[in-house]
């Protein structure tokens, strides 16, 4: 899927990025001017004349500083606005039809240490009292962390280890996606079952899918990130890994 089909709507943070670049060539030729004016008020000239050049060199000097203060906040506004929605779990919601299946509570208890789960691909259970960073992972963390982070609203894409490059980068861009303090994982795990290419998954929620494919992952994503027990502020948690 191309991710340049997910912007939706007029893109204003655009526009105003192109007005802030117009505003300061304006400053531009302001300042340019007002130096003219400076070189033509020489020693020559009279006195009247002398005051009239050096009052409209502050005055252009003047409306110069303005407008590239005008500028620097508009293109500033733009940028900033355009990195944090670049990412926005909105742009996800595809609202594709997808089949998930809701697992057994297990509960949520913390304990050091190995652990077993009930399931090959745990969605609950007791785990350990750290979690991860949000981001997409080479090495398989341990399930007793990964549940640490179901717990907290997190989403987890699990993908078989050797997985080709075109559908690792796929991954790694949906791991920059966030929802308050919630984040998305990607980790390499060999439990993925065969004819399966990924298997995602939330608190006490699981989707399998043949064939990779965005929309549904999207949308499973926008359905239930940050839907976890333990909600955590983003402030307070600050990308995972935190806990």
């Amino acid at each position: 899927m191309d991710h340049s089909t997910m912007q939706h709507g007029p893109d204003f943070m655009a526009i105003l990025l192109y007005i802030g670049l117009a505003i300061f060539v304006l400053s531009i030729i302001g300042y340019v001017l007002a130096a003219k004016a400076h070189k033509q008020n020489s020693s020559r000239l009279k006195k009247a004349e002398k005051q009239v050049l050096k009052k409209k060199q502050k005055t252009l000097l003047l409306l110069s500083h303005t407008l590239v203060i005008i500028a620097v906040c508009c293109v500033g506004t733009s940028l900033i606005q355009q990195n944090s929605n670049k990412y926005s779990v909105e742009k996800l919601n595809f609202n594709a039809p997808i089949q998930v299946v809701t697992d057994k509570d297990y509960g949520r208890g913390h304990a050091d240490g190995t652990l077993s789960y009930e399931m090959k691909i745990p969605t609950s259970g007791t785990h350990s009292p750290h979690d991860l960073k949000f981001g997409f992972y080479k090495e398989r963390p341990s399930y007793e962390m990964l549940v640490h982070n179901l717990e907290h609203g997190d989403i987890i894409i699990h993908y078989h280890p050797g997985a080709p490059k075109e559908l690792l980068d796929q991954l790694d861009y949906l791991t920059h996606f966030k929802k308050a303090g919630a984040g998305v994982l990607a980790v390499p795990n060999p439990d993925v079952p065969s004819d399966q290419e990924v298997v995602v998954t939330a608190w006490t929620k699981t989707m399998q899918l043949t064939k990779f494919d965005e929309a549904s992952v999207g949308t499973f994503i926008y359905q239930n990130i940050d839907k976890g027990p333990e909600q955590i502020p983003s402030e307070v948690r600050r990308g995972g890994g935190t806990m």
